[in-house]
């Protein structure tokens, strides 16, 4: 079975998100574009559906997911009804507008995060101005180029290459042809100051845009 965490990035939620599954409480653990980790009570078995549904800015958040693999943590209790699992699951349909409010969701979350680890070594960046260039990641422009550009840091210099792959690369990130310079340009400099935690969560929001462009 393919590994879904190979191929997309995820975001770890210090906190996780409450959410509801075959109407009992789930907590989301991470999440990304593709799917999410989830901690529930009972079981489940790969290729089952059901529907994922959160809240996110006082608005409800459903996706149909498919289980990728599922293994049980935690026995059985006294009760005998408190058998906890942790499941991934890919997420197969977006109903209404889940998935722009999922791409909300993570740009949000990752600048609160680069925020709070002052990523931004030079200083130019205020907290609301650097979180509002993650955001504006994967935004449609009216003027659009087709393809992608991967941006690989090497030593101090910044190689750009145009490319056709969506892949996010170890040494940097990609992100759709048509983004503003300016913004990737500080991306950049927040990259080269961020730890590898921090590096990690810039290439997530990356692939909003690089997603996006498919």
């Amino acid at each position: 079975m393919r590994d879904d965490r190979r191929e997309f990035q995820r975001l770890k939620l210090s906190k996780p998100i409450l959410g509801t599954i075959r109407s009992t409480n789930a907590l989301i653990l991470d999440v990304g574009l593709a799917g999410a980790f989830l901690e529930h009570y009972g079981t489940a078995e790969p290729g089952e559906k059901f529907t994922l549904n959160f809240r996110w800015q006082g608005s409800d958040v459903q996706f149909v997911c498919e289980v990728a693999r599922s293994a049980v943590v935690r026995d059985p209790g006294g009760d005998g009804k408190s058998l906890v699992s942790h499941t991934g699951v890919r997420f197969v349909e977006a109903i209404g507008d889940a998935q722009t409010q999922l791409q909300d969701l993570i740009t949000t979350f990752v600048g609160r995060i680069l925020t709070a680890q002052k990523a931004n070594a030079s200083g130019e960046l205020g907290e609301s101005a650097g979180a509002t260039i993650l955001a504006r990641l994967g935004e449609a422009r009216r003027m659009r180029s087709r393809g992608y550009v991967s941006y690989h840091l090497k030593g101090d210099t910044w190689w750009k290459t145009p490319t056709m792959s969506p892949k996010q690369p170890p040494d940097g990130f990609t992100v759709a042809a048509h983004e503003d310079d300016d913004d990737l340009d500080a991306l950049c400099r927040t990259y080269e100051a961020a730890d590898e935690e921090g590096r990690h969560l810039i290439r997530l929001v990356a692939e909003l845009s690089a997603r996006q462009e498919r």
